[in-house]
């Protein structure tokens, strides 16, 4: 039987992924068994989305990229009836999108794009609960957490802490009671890696999370993840009542004295929350808002009980480390960080999406091998990595290796995986401006630092693009960074500055370009910027009638002008010029 899969993460779905489904539901009402239609997550191609991959049922899998409704007819008429393949909406094969994968050592993403997200049968199918089941039947507590250290896996949610370590921590904590909690509260702009592996593969997740359960001694576990996935939310709740419909959840698991349910706890969408104590009041039903530590979770985590805390990539690595071994996870990677990395590619980079390498890739690597470079092939410029909590890495910098030694020497972080990739066309300042926007709103306010120094970083950085302000700032901005990072109580204070340090520190001449000249490299500031019309103008007037304001004077067939003092600096003119007459300075 030939069977038809719709890529239905949230990348596909927000490009129309439904509509195409619909469509394929309205052929099989034509065409009854003809074959079998199915649903799965997000493959990693986002850029191509709507995905339709049709197996033929021999073997042979094509997939197919960019599908609209309108094309389902004829797909089906030709892939299906008529056993043709359509070349031109390939994305696979010869010459066509392979390289996207070519150098990928998919781990973590191993179902996501492949199987129903929706059915545990096709979970179990591709090897799934088989890491559980060998944990209680073969292994001792001890054993499971000496094989997760042995594997070298560091926490994938920013802090790159040894997990095996962090488990043996709760594992030896004093406490009759033990909980496991699982950090879905992604919130970097630009990062989507938790949100896809939930949607494209929520078992692999839960099934780290019995294992973490059966190695520290917990019973009970939460999945704390924030209410805008509705997605995510959903297919988890399927593969929690699945996962106890067939006994990998709840009482005795695989014949065991091994107890482990999991609760799912929708967060609000706080930034602050992603921070461990943060993240425990809010389960506990307090206001999101971060505590001193020791103690640690460890020892005193959720209602005062020893509690371990991963985020969703690092549980996700955990079955495949237990079938596999310890050694063959660790063979990936480099000295000091094992395994792989998956990566949310945004920006101006030609192929969006997911990506998963070993550590020790390069930057470029990533963007110029696997993601095809810079859109309309512009000059890279630099790269924002770990979100709020990052640093902008300049564009000459961006053969450094991508692990958790060598990425902070840049000024930047690992961060949960967000990277976010900037051509010529960006200004620095701006960028700045825009992280710390961001984490200004997002202070909890607990730390005066962090809720008054981020607001009067702001407003410098708001008078530089503006071209209001001076020299001074600039060292009134190291100063405020070094104040907030050394007063703040938690991480979202501490690392607040980074954005504006490492933009400081590698792009310090558009600060001094935006102060003293009053302009804005980058052509971005609007407040800055300047419009003219030069030679090219043919009078056409097409600028003229674009103008809102009536800035633009001059007659039909001579040269124009622009009034400055009318001028809102909107842009239409520039974007509707088919001469190149009007020029942004």
């Amino acid at each position: 039987m030939k069977t038809v899969k719709v890529g239905l993460g949230t990348c596909g779905i927000s490009a129309g992924g439904e509509k195409v489904y619909k469509a394929f539901q309205d052929e099989l009402k034509d065409h009854p068994n003809a074959f079998v239609l199915k649903e799965t997550g997000c493959i990693g191609m986002c850029y191509r989305e709507v995905l339709v991959e049709v197996s033929n049922g021999n073997g042979t899998k094509d997939l197919y990229g960019e599908v609209t409704p309108e094309r389902v007819g004829e797909l089906v008429e030709k892939t299906i009836i008529s056993d043709q393949t359509i070349d031109d909406w390939l994305v696979s094969g010869p010459d066509k999108e392979k390289g996207f994968f070519d150098r990928q050592n998919r781990i973590v993403l191993r179902n996501c794009g492949i199987i129903d997200p929706g059915s545990i049968e096709e979970y179990i199918e591709a090897g799934g609960y088989k890491a559980i089941e060998k944990a209680i039947k073969e292994m001792t507590q001890d054993e499971v957490v000496q094989s997760v250290i042995d594997s070298g896996l560091k926490g994938r949610g920013g802090g790159g802490f040894p997990t095996g370590i962090k488990w043996n921590f709760t594992k030896k904590a004093p406490g009759d009671k033990k909980y496991i909690i699982c950090n879905a509260d992604e919130g970097d702009p630009g990062a989507f890696m938790d949100r896809s592996i939930l949607e494209g593969d929520p078992n692999a997740v839960l099934e780290g999370m019995i294992i973490a359960g059966y190695a520290i001694g917990a019973d009970e576990a939460y999945v704390y993840c924030r209410a805008e996935y509705p997605k995510a939310i959903a297919r988890l709740r399927l593969a929690i009542a699945q996962a106890k419909k067939k006994g990998f959840l709840g009482e005795k698991i695989f014949g065991s004295d091994f107890n482990f349910n999991i609760k799912i706890k929708e967060g609000a969408g706080a930034f602050v929350c992603g921070e461990e104590t943060a993240l425990i009041a809010s389960i506990e039903g307090k206001r999101g808002m971060p505590r001193f530590r020791p103690p640690f979770p460890a020892i005193s985590g959720l209602w005062q009980k020893p509690t371990n805390i991963n985020n969703v990539e690092t549980f996700a690595n955990v079955p495949w480390i237990i079938l596999n071994d310890a050694d063959k996870y660790a063979a990936y990677g480099t000295d000091d960080s094992k395994g792989t990395k998956v990566f949310a590619m945004a920006g101006k980079v030609k192929r969006t999406g997911l990506v998963e390498v070993p550590m020790g890739f390069t930057i470029n690597e990533v963007i110029f091998d696997i993601c095809g470079g810079i859109i309309n092939d512009k000059k890279l410029k630099a790269v924002q990595m770990g979100g709020p909590s990052g640093g902008c890495i300049p564009a000459e910098m961006c053969d450094v290796s991508i692990d958790y030694q060598n990425i902070p020497k840049t000024g930047a972080i690992m961060g949960s995986g967000g990277m976010v990739v900037m051509d010529e066309t960006t200004c620095m300042v701006d960028v700045a401006k825009f992280f710390l926007t961001f984490t200004q709103e997002e202070s909890c306010g607990k730390c005066t630092f962090c809720r008054i120094g981020t607001k009067r970083m702001l407003e410098i950085l708001e008078r530089i693009t503006v071209g209001e302000g001076t020299m001074d700032d600039l060292e009134n901005l190291e100063e405020l960074s070094g104040q907030i990072k050394n007063a703040s109580l938690c991480g979202l204070g501490q690392t607040a500055p980074n954005p504006v340090l490492t933009t400081l520190k590698y792009f310090k001449d558009e600060y001094i370009a935006h102060i003293q000249d009053k302009k804005c490299p980058a052509h971005v500031c609007s407040a800055i910027l300047t419009y003219t019309i030069d030679d090219n103008c043919t009078g056409c007037t097409v600028c003229a009638k674009a103008c809102p304001t009536d800035a633009i004077l001059g007659e039909k067939k001579e040269l124009h002008t622009i009034e400055q003092d009318k001028c809102i600096k909107c842009g239409k003119c520039f974007t509707v010029c088919r001469f190149d007459a009007v020029v942004k300075d």
